[in-house]
């Protein structure tokens, strides 16, 4: 009883252990400083945060400044409470963290008592004043709902200010066989860094390749950071792509998908309509799933506030073919006249081969029928009994 009693202690240690591992580059942080209405600053305030999505609190305590930080918040959404005594409580809702952000999120207490609220409206553009990075958010919804041609989650990077685009318009989604061309405010593309949760996702010894191309329904989002960030990032002189895999919330969540392309929606060029030709055979389906939700194990986490997965897996079937439009001779070509190309703008002068060219045998063939060696044949046209011998030389 104690051996099973400790396996499944260790199991809820690895789970727990691998999971922080992942929400550890989820990361955002909220600065802010307390003031009561004449703006002088207030000590001692606590401060309770509450990621809206699992349920996961967080508690400080402003300093003697009247300052707080809260570092090393997942991204989400966030709801902030201040309760000092003598003070009307302060409510903030519907506060957005995404990757990387530094929220400056400052509080106004006003003279009441703590059963009395103040609610303030979260804002919805927040000027960044707490660094000089330039960088730009790609959100989930962004990710969810912009189409692009291959699936491929790093063409969501050229939408960056700054960006410019070498990428193929189609870039299917394979780690190895995709481009990732993108020059960041002139930076050279292979400059550039790419993070997936806070690991390097870049295989800098077979050539500049993706080690991983990770489903777009497994993305949360990500932050394209082009100048003057933080020395945290400091592995290239370009801009530094860093994802954050989705997470699991309080609630169980899934889905399905399958996107398709299939030659029977797609209409031939016309060069292959032009010969009757049949449109190339094209077979390219994405699909797959995924779930998330809080871990629960017996007792452990019944408030579904402490420990979370998230699962995604995605399957890439790809079959192309292709068409070849290429000009062939005529009829009467093929019998050796080719005097239609005398009526070229440019003519095109058919010539008997050179006397070095030939044997004496084929010489005198040549002789034997009025033909001059290095001389245009008469009316651009091959007599058919050389027809073979020219095939053979």
């Amino acid at each position: 009883m104690k051996q099973l009693k400790l396996s499944r202690f260790l199991i809820v240690c690895l789970l727990a252990f691998a999971f922080a591992m992942v929400a550890a580059a989820q990361e955002a942080t909220i600065v802010g400083t307390v003031t009561d209405q004449s703006g002088a600053a207030v000590p001692g305030v606590q401060i309770t945060l509450t990621n809206t999505a699992t349920g996961q609190v967080r508690h400080i305590a402003s300093n003697d400044a009247g300052q707080y930080v809260v570092a090393s918040l997942g991204i989400g959404n966030y709801d902030v409470k201040a309760e000092s005594s003598g003070f009307k409580t302060f409510e903030q809702k519907g506060v957005v963290l995404n990757q990387g952000d530094r929220a400056r999120i400052d509080i106004a207490l006003q003279v009441g008592e703590t059963k009395e609220s103040v609610n303030v409206e979260a804002i919805a553009t927040r000027v960044q004043a707490d660094s000089g990075e330039v960088s730009g958010v790609v959100t989930g919804n962004q990710v969810l709902d912009l189409s692009m041609n291959g699936r491929n989650l790093y063409e969501l990077a050229t939408l960056i200010p700054g960006a410019s685009s070498a990428i193929p318009d189609f870039n299917g989604p394979s780690a190895q066989g995709s481009s990732a061309a993108i020059s960041f405010n002139g930076q050279r593309p292979d400059h550039n860094v790419f993070l997936a949760d806070g690991g390097e996702d870049y295989d800098r010894g077979s050539g500049g390749k993706f080690e991983i191309m990770p489903s777009l329904d497994a993305i949360a989002e990500f932050r394209t950071l082009t100048s003057n960030y933080s020395a945290d990032y400091g592995l290239g002189s370009g801009a530094t792509i860093s994802m954050v895999f989705k997470s699991g919330t309080k609630d169980f969540h899934g889905g399905m998908w399958e996107f398709f392309r299939n030659n029977d929606l797609d209409a031939a060029n016309f060069f292959t309509n032009a010969s009757g030709g049949n449109v190339a055979e094209l077979r390219y389906n994405v699909f797959g799933f995924n779930i998330g939700g809080p871990v629960i194990l017996g007792h452990y986490n019944k408030d579904r506030n402490k420990t979370f997965f998230f699962y995604n897996e995605e399957w890439r079937k790809m079959v192309q073919g292709g068409v070849f439009n290429a000009q062939t001779p005529s009829s009467a070509m093929r019998d050796g006249d080719f005097s239609s190309y005398l009526t070229l703008a440019n003519p095109i002068i058919i010539k008997v081969p050179s006397a070095s060219q030939l044997n004496p045998t084929e010489l005198a063939r040549f002789t034997a029928l009025g033909l001059t060696p290095g001389q245009p044949f008469p009316g651009n046209i091959i007599p058919s009994s050389l027809i073979s011998l020219l095939r053979r030389s």
